[in-house]
């Protein structure tokens, strides 16, 4: 007689998943990790704007959340508890580095995009412009800027994410709107990005 193995039933539920997590289940452990990476890594480097911070913050983000687990009441969404932890981390990152300038490597969105290899050139000098703005920000104006602008979340999720209520996540999205249109009156570069952006939307 063969001997054939029957594949474990996924959890069908978010609380089956997480229940099975707590209870050690590696393989809920690893379906939990699928799940979620794709989104709090896209998240997490566009807050950043740096392939090799957002890696770490990444794996600091899964540490703190398979440690974490036992403690989420099912109060809001799995995904939005993960990507509240992932913003904790990355805040803290900001407030231990202050305003210092970062490295932009997240540009595959441009050189993946059409035009000529001088245009991708053009928008990623851009967008290396407008992180080294943003670096300027305080953390909690830059974060929210980020999560609005360019991950696109709500002013309601950003005001989720970042613990805050909503007028204060759009106080805090304007300051940063604010400085960067500063910067883009006196930058025709940083300018053409903000605006191609514009056309897009």
């Amino acid at each position: 007689m063969a001997l054939s193995i029957v594949p474990r039933p996924e959890p069908r539920s978010e609380a089956d998943l997480v229940a099975a997590c707590i209870a050690g289940d590696e393989a809920a452990q690893r379906l939990l990790f699928r799940r979620e990476y794709d989104r709090v890594n896209a998240t997490v480097c566009r807050i950043v704007g740096s392939t090799r911070d957002c890696d770490d913050l990444v794996q600091e983000t899964f540490i703190a959340v398979f440690r974490g687990l036992a403690k989420f009441r099912g109060d809001s969404k799995l995904s939005t508890w993960i990507d509240r932890i992932a913003v904790r981390i990355v805040y803290a990152l900001f407030r231990a580095r202050g305003h210092a300038p970062i490295s932009l490597d997240v540009i595959g969105d441009v050189d993946a995009g059409g035009g000529t290899i001088e245009d991708r050139a053009h928008a990623r000098d851009g967008l290396r412009r407008l992180y080294a703005t943003l670096a300027e920000l305080a953390p909690d104006a830059r974060v929210a800027f980020a999560l609005y602008a360019i991950d696109g979340r709500t002013i309601r999720e950003v005001a989720a994410l970042t613990g805050t209520t909503a007028i204060t996540a759009k106080v805090r999205i304007w300051r940063a709107r604010k400085r960067l249109l500063e910067r883009v009156a006196a930058d025709p570069v940083l300018a053409d990005l903000v605006r191609d952006a514009e056309v897009a939307e």
